[in-house]
């Protein structure tokens, strides 16, 4: 694929701030203070200055005199300071090494920091010491700091106009900075745009006359056709993030460059329709519905892929994600082991009825007795589903000395001395203590109710820690009332409130020896961690490299990782011929093919196709053009 090219353009470019992360001067000053009493307060004071030059409220001259007069630096510290600096290299600028290292000769760095330690740290990215222009450091005989070439214009109000103009630059002329300093070369007439540079920090008067604002190198890239690393800026792309998922999953956004919006409660049908305009990447947990009406919006047309930060995939429409091209991903493990340490804690302290003791406790009631308290050791555990949550509580309630039995409908491999049961009501009838662990598919629907109940052993403990909508709670609150159900806990109910804020109700709710918690099965620091973590993971795969694996509702591929290619997605409906089309496409254009990928599921197709950098723009349009195509995009 063609890209525009650089001649006769030149691209200057700040480095503190901009090439890297953080600003140089401040960070030797915070090196070479190390120990001292008053680090903290002068390096403070260096930073304010800093700021205030790079707003234009404070003159340059002056600023730079100022911050270095407070130095106590040596050579020594800025060699250490270098290789701090070779850690910070803005994101993006290391992401797009190549087309840096390409077109080195027409870039260049013009900062008021200096040389000394500017040209190590951009030589990294193939940038030559001759291309760097930034004021010097003066040296006494033991290498400390004495001061600066003055006559250096760099070092002078508005040096960088100075600068440039003494270079005659010929032919067209960006500027990326931070800074304004950096928009002066605009004002001035010496560069034909100038682009605030936000990746790391963004002043208000600088971003205010720029001609673009990029987030990214990227976006400078894209914005002007250059080859870049990223096929699409991310900063272009929207994540919606719902019902307050762990910070762990914004960070991984942000770090990716994406926009990321997070929202602490679930959103109704209508209020998603709203928000989900222009949004790729949607994070949810168990309250928001995802619902055909919301994915058939023309707000929800961007819409590339779905994270369930949860266990369960029950409140989206899988089929209809499937039919738009949506992949889903959930996370089938994260929160197993906070599930699993709940129930076994509720289950104690039902048999205990250490809850109904502690009310009365705080109520000023000292009932000292061991009636109606029994160990739960020797009894019979009736687990219902025999997944990833039971088989853990059937592990470790066999190591508590307790006998374990289990139902699913699905043919499963008992482990240890569990036993499984030919039927439900072979289980309920034997079970001293009975826990649900279904998935929420609608089958499950009210799989408990009065007449399971009724097969239960008087004096039963219950437990659901599952789905809200798999027991009947008229027919649970009977149980209750007449005594069969000895002790139950519940922790997800098939109406549950969309933020704190909402009333809980419920008919369980004042009932003897029911222990009610608000869905906090998974919700540990650790399982929310995890969670924060793995599906992110699983979405940024799909972004990034096209990998399905561990979706719920797509083909499944692994796919290697993109290395000097770019690789085509062509998504559509699983007809007869159309793998034939593509490659005819290719054939067309002989395009060199290095790999090629192809999955199916009974609707639905997935071909990724790695080629060769070079390749028309009217392939990318044939292909889309292609009948049952669902959605196409390519990676780079």
């Amino acid at each position: 694929m063609s890209n525009k090219q650089l001649e006769p353009l030149h691209i200057v470019i700040d480095f503190d701030s901009t090439f890297t992360k953080v600003e140089g001067l401040d960070e030797l000053a915070n090196i070479a203070l190390q120990g001292n009493s008053k680090q903290k307060e002068i390096v403070s004071k260096i930073r304010e200055i800093t700021e205030k030059g790079m707003t234009g409220s404070y003159s340059f001259a002056d600023s730079l005199r100022d911050r270095v007069a407070l130095l106590s630096a040596n050579r020594s510290h800025v060699d250490q300071l270098i290789a701090f600096l070779k850690g910070k290299i803005s994101d993006s600028f290391n992401r797009n090494k190549e087309f840096i290292q390409e077109h080195a000769e027409q870039i260049l760095i013009v900062s008021s920091g200096f040389k000394d330690f500017i040209v190590p740290v951009v030589q990294e990215l193939g940038i030559p010491a001759e291309n760097v222009f930034a004021n010097t450091f003066n040296y006494d005989a033991e290498g400390n700091i004495t001061g600066y070439d003055h006559d250096n214009l760099l070092s002078k109000d508005r040096g960088k106009v100075s600068l440039l103009q003494s270079l005659q630059l010929e032919g067209e002329v960006y500027v990326i900075g931070d800074g304004y300093t950096d928009y002066e070369l605009r004002e001035a007439g010496l560069a034909n745009k100038f682009f605030a540079f936000t990746e790391n920090v963004s002043r208000k008067v600088v971003v205010e006359k720029a001609d673009h604002v990029v987030p990214s190198l990227d976006e400078f890239l894209y914005i002007n056709g250059l080859s870049r690393a990223q096929s699409y800026p991310k900063s272009r792309i929207k994540v919606l993030l719902l019902e307050n998922v762990h910070p762990h999953a914004v960070q991984a956004f942000k770090k990716e460059g994406f926009q990321v919006e997070l929202l602490k409660g679930a959103l109704d049908e209508a209020e998603l329709i709203e928000k989900i305009k222009d949004v790729s990447i949607l994070g949810l947990r168990s309250k928001t519905n995802l619902t055909k009406k919301v994915l058939e919006h023309p707000n929800a047309a961007r819409l590339m892929c779905v994270g369930a930060f949860c266990i369960g995939t029950n409140q989206i429409d899988l089929a209809e994600c499937e039919n738009r091209g949506i992949a889903v991903f959930n996370a089938p493990y994260s929160n197993t082991r906070s599930v699993v340490e709940l129930s076994i804690g509720l289950m104690v302290m039902l048999t205990r009825n250490i809850f109904e003791k502690s009310t009365r406790m705080h109520a000023g009631v000292w009932d000292k007795s061991a009636t109606n308290s029994y160990e739960i050791r020797g009894k019979k555990l009736g687990l219902v589903g025999y997944g990833n949550i039971g088989t853990q509580i059937s592990v470790i309630a066999e190591a508590l000395g307790m006998e374990v039995y289990f139902y699913d409908t699905v043919d499963k491999l008992a482990l240890g001395n569990a036993k499984k049961c030919a039927s439900l009501k072979e289980l309920l009838n034997l079970a001293d203590f009975v826990s649900l662990h279904v998935d929420g598919r609608k089958v499950n629907s009210n799989i408990i109710g009065k007449q399971e109940f009724s097969w239960m052993k008087d004096n039963v403990i219950f437990l659901n820690l599952s789905r809200g909508h798999v027991v009947e709670i008229p027919a649970l609150v009977e149980a209750i009332k007449s005594g069969k159900v000895w002790g139950a806990a519940v922790d997800v109910f098939p109406f549950e409130p969309k933020t704190n804020d909402e009333e809980f109700i419920n008919e369980l709710r004042g009932l003897p020896n029911v222990i009610l918690t608000p869905h906090i099965g998974g919700s540990t620091e650790e399982a929310q961690a995890n969670i924060g973590e793995f599906v992110p993971a699983k979405l940024l795969q799909f972004m990034n490299n096209g990998s399905t694996y561990g979706s719920v509702n797509f083909p499944e591929l692994q796919l290697p990782p993109l290395e000097n290619a770019h690789r085509l997605l062509h998504i559509h409906h699983n007809m007869p011929g159309i793998l034939a089309q593509i490659n005819n496409v290719f054939a067309k254009y002989q395009v060199n093919i290095i790999g090629q990928y192809l999955k199916t599921t009974e609707k639905t197709g997935y071909v990724i196709t790695d080629v060769a950098k070079e390749y028309s723009e009217e392939i990318v349009n044939e292909l889309k053009l292609i009948e049952n195509t669902i959605k196409f995009r390519m990676l780079y």
